[in-house]
This record gives structure tokens, C-alpha cells and sequence, in this order.
């Protein structure tokens, strides 16, 4: 093996450390940036009520499910994953740069989960009508997936002795 062959896998190997401290800078500029902007238009974040939160936190389960599992969104994914990016059960390439930092992130719904929220968060602020509107619609379609597998749950069960439905 060549040396240039070996510091190559090492670096694979290792984390990216220097690309998690620029996603992370970006995640913080760009709250930073939010803030600012909200604050030029007068917005004021304390003017949301717990049902914002609430809707907030399924907007965010939903979109961070399809941007890290959803087929729609294998486009996306597929420059950052091992193989063929289909359904959400790929692994993130292992190159020890910001292309495996990013994998890692849009693979994770954890993990892009907390930029969900940001980004939704922001937009309800910067952008209240089209914000309330992405919000909403997103925490509808979480919500509507949980109905859609308590659904199915129930009717798959077998009948119990005695039930004649």
C-alpha cells in the first residue's frame, strides 16, 4: 500500500472534525443571521405560543423524516451516501471531509431534525404567513402519519374470540 493510499484511508477513517466545526458555524451564523433579519422587521419571537411549539416540534419530526428517509427526497441524499440513496436505510460515505460530514447529517433525522426546527423556526419569525403556512402543513402531514399507522395497526390485528366486527 501506498503512502499517499494509506493517509488517505486514515483520513477516512477519522472523523471529519473540521467539517462538523463548519456545519456547525453555518448553523449558528445562520440563526445569528435570522435573528438580525427578524429584528430589522420589527419581529418579536416572544409573541409565539405553545401551540407554536407544539406544531413547531411536528413540523420538524416530519420534514426531518423525509429529508433523511422519504424516497422523495433520495436526491438529496445520494451525493453524500454509499451506493444508491432509495429509502433511507443508506450509510453515509466514510471520505473524512465535509461530503461524509454532510451524509452523516441528511442521514440522520435526529440530526438534520435540529435544522428542521431551526429553519421552520426562523421562517415562522422572518416570515410569518408563508412560515405558519410550511409549519402547518408540515405538522399535518406528521401527525396524518402517525393516524395512518395507529390505523393500520388496528385493523391488522386479528379479532379477538367473541368480536364479530
Amino acid at each position: 500500500m501506498s503512502a499517499l493510499t494509506q493517509d488517505r484511508s486514515q483520513a477516512a477513517k477519522a472523523p471529519p472534525y473540521g467539517a462538523y466545526a463548519a456545519i456547525m458555524g453555518a448553523f449558528a451564523g445562520g440563526l445569528a443571521l435570522a435573528g438580525a433579519v427578524a429584528r430589522l422587521l420589527g419581529r418579536d419571537p416572544r409573541e409565539r405560543t405553545p401551540l407554536d411549539f407544539v406544531v413547531l416540534c411536528a413540523a420538524s419530526f416530519k420534514a426531518a423524516r423525509t429529508i433523511a428517509r422519504d424516497e422523495v427526497t433520495s436526491f438529496v441524499r445520494e451525493p453524500f451516501v454509499e451506493g444508491h440513496a432509495h429509502e433511507g436505510d443508506e450509510e453515509p460515505v466514510h471520505t473524512g471531509d465535509m461530503q461524509q460530514a454532510i451524509g452523516e447529517l441528511v442521514t440522520c433525522s435526529r440530526c438534520v431534525g435540529t435544522w428542521a426546527a431551526a429553519g421552520l423556526g426562523a421562517t415562522q419569525i422572518v416570515t410569518p404567513r408563508f412560515g405558519r403556512l410550511l409549519t402547518w402543513s408540515l405538522a399535518a402531514a406528521g401527525v396524518n402519519d402517525f393516524l395512518q399507522a395507529a390505523f393500520s395497526a388496528l385493523t391488522s390485528k386479528p379479532l379477538a374470540r367473541g368480536d364479530t366486527r
